[in-house]
């Protein structure tokens, strides 16, 4: 993978494997924003508020620092090696590549499914407005569009990936807007509060329901910034990444707090916490008080939009990850999965990542099955937090390898900040053993990891038990 050519007619940069750097600086950031930034902010901010209260925008600010630091890490590695389709591999490489592999396709495995989850919930919000319409109807149409626009242009999904984004971004800056004009108006809401910045911390507490909220808020938010990595799957498809990379990873996280604390600050600001119901969207709920009575329908659309932006980074981000263990394997089944299309997609991977999404709209058809699809997802999010303390190791370990690259894209205070990162992850993990909803999903995430290594050491074993046998 380390040469490159350039088109001469198109003046696009095309990697030895026929991949090619379409991504502009633009579309890499709206990709992160894409991933991250999604229902968990627009549907879900009110349960988290009315867990912990103002106290939400410091759980915000910390998880948020800490991402920053792991995407400090992930973007000083593929700095140094800006050919890899996916930041995971470093894990194979500087860790193990047994726990390379585990880490690889349970990440995989784990887009699938977060991708088939906004299948799901597509249907749901399009049937607010339909509520005739098939499920399975609904999330085959919304797969196939997408699908289509990741295998048309690597700079297509890109264009796709802002457009989308940027419905989202501007939702939020509305909101923002409309807030500061509410507080400064000193607006008088119809339920007899007043829009004023004392609301945010007037009779302040850390823990209004108890210690235990606040500490059952970290994965909720933990698993809100999920998708930030995907600027780590952007770089062996992005023009210039050396120049794009450190811009895309510093820009990113100061915007994406911005979004999320800017954005909560004002709905605490303009009507007190206690006031919003934890079960509707605390947007829908802003935009009525501004006397918006299409409130729930504008935000439904954003909804649709956002969960599209979600899935359309998941197809691209299970293609180039499938890609790379094809890539990476030398078992010739998995070189099927290694064709790259004259557009630079590698198109196999794409659809067949897509095509077990479709799982999702036969999981619909059957009622039965949604239970069982709920634990799975709840499973696989779990495994996500593994991941990221694999990759904080394998950070490590590339500092004390012969590829450190001493004038390259560093983690600042990497000594301390990497193994504190690495603390944090793992007591968010560990915090979900005491949740009695999240302790189940959390221990079948260990007996994942557990199992699928076990069964790597056992068939590498049977291998080396031939081997000998054969000689």
């Amino acid at each position: 993978m380390g040469m490159k050519t350039t088109m001469a007619k198109s003046e696009v940069e095309v990697n030895q494997d026929g991949t090619v750097r379409g991504l502009s600086n633009l579309a890499v950031q709206m990709i992160a924003f894409g991933g991250s930034i999604g229902t968990g902010l627009f549907l879900g901010a009110g349960s988290t508020i009315h867990r912990t209260g103002p106290a939400i925008l410091f759980v915000y600010l910390m998880i948020g620092i800490f991402f920053f630091l792991m995407m400090r890490a992930i973007g000083e590695m593929m700095y140094a090696d800006p050919q890899q389709h996916t930041f995971v591999s470093f894990i194979g490489k500087y860790v193990s590549p047994q726990l390379g592999y585990f880490a690889a396709w349970s990440y995989w495995l784990e887009l699938v499914l977060a991708g088939m989850a906004e299948l799901t919930a597509l249907s749901t919000y399009v049937k607010y407005w339909f509520p005739g319409t098939s499920s399975w109807m609904v999330q085959i149409v919304f797969l196939l569009i997408l699908t289509a626009v990741n295998l048309a242009m690597v700079s297509s999904f890109g264009k796709s990936e802002i457009l989308l984004s940027g419905i989202k971004i501007l939702t939020i800056l509305v909101l923002i807007i409309i807030g500061f004009f509410l507080v400064t108006t000193n607006h008088h809401n119809p339920a007899g509060t007043q829009a004023s910045w004392g609301n945010v911390f007037a009779h302040f507490e850390l823990f209004p329901h108890g210690f235990h909220q606040f500490i059952n808020a970290f994965p909720m938010v933990f698993f809100a910034f999920q998708g930030m990595e995907f600027v780590g799957i952007t770089t062996a498809e992005t023009k210039n990444p050396r120049k794009v990379l450190p811009h895309a990873v510093n820009q990113i996280i100061s915007r994406i707090l911005l979004f999320y604390i800017g954005s909560l600050l004002v709905i605490m600001a303009i009507t007190p916490w206690k006031t919003l119901n934890p079960n509707e969207s605390p947007f829908v709920q802003i935009f009525k008080l501004a006397g918006l009575p299409a409130a729930a329908q504008v935000i439904n659309l954003v909804v649709i939009v956002a969960a599209c932006s979600t899935l359309n980074s998941a197809i691209f981000s299970t293609g180039r990850h499938l890609y790379q263990l094809a890539e990476e394997s030398s078992s010739k089944s998995m070189s099927f999965f290694t064709q790259v299309s004259k557009n630079g997609i590698p198109v196999a991977s794409v659809l067949f990542s897509a095509l077990i999404m479709v799982l999702a709209p036969i999981i619909s058809a059957f009622n039965s099955l949604g239970t069982a699809f709920s634990f799975i997802s709840s499973v696989s999010s779990d495994i996500y937090i593994l991941v990221c303390i694999l990759t904080m190791s394998a950070h490590y370990r590339y500092r004390h390898s012969v590829d450190f690259k001493v004038d390259g894209f560093k983690m600042p205070q990497y000594r301390w900040a990497n193994p504190l990162t690495v603390i944090f992850f793992f007591a968010i993990f560990v915090s979900l053993l005491f949740n009695q909803a999240s302790i189940f999903p959390a221990l079948g995430a260990l007996a994942w990891a557990l199992g699928f290594n076990l069964l790597l050491l056992y068939r590498q074993k049977k291998l080396k038990r031939v081997d000998v046998q054969g000689s």
